[in-house]
């Protein structure tokens, strides 16, 4: 599922839900323009997110995020509580390689 803001006909924000509709998303590529931020659209951004219909009584969502944390605090979202039952495959330069 994806979802934009827009001023006129430009894109200035985006999210990407990937889901099952059924029990789990996970809340990828949110960003809103730098030129746009501080004017309250990420947040309208995620409330839009978190009101879907298709995502209403899921049994986890999960985002990963390096310097949002308060934003999506105030959706209910928390550290994970035992990180241990996840696995990842990471490639950190995986856009570096030729």
């Amino acid at each position: 599922m994806c979802f934009g803001v827009y001023q006129g006909e430009a894109q200035v924000g985006f999210a990407r839900i990937v889901t099952d509709k059924a029990t789990f998303a996970l809340v990828a590529d949110v960003f809103i323009l730098e030129t746009h931020r501080g004017k309250g659209l990420s947040k309208w951004l995620m409330h839009e997110v978190m009101e879907h219909p298709d995502l209403q009584g899921l049994r986890r969502l999960l985002l990963l995020t390096s310097d949002a944390h308060s934003l999506y605090a105030q959706f209910g979202f928390t550290a994970i509580g035992d990180a241990s039952r996840f696995m990842e495959v990471l490639y950190p330069d995986v856009y570096g390689r030729t």
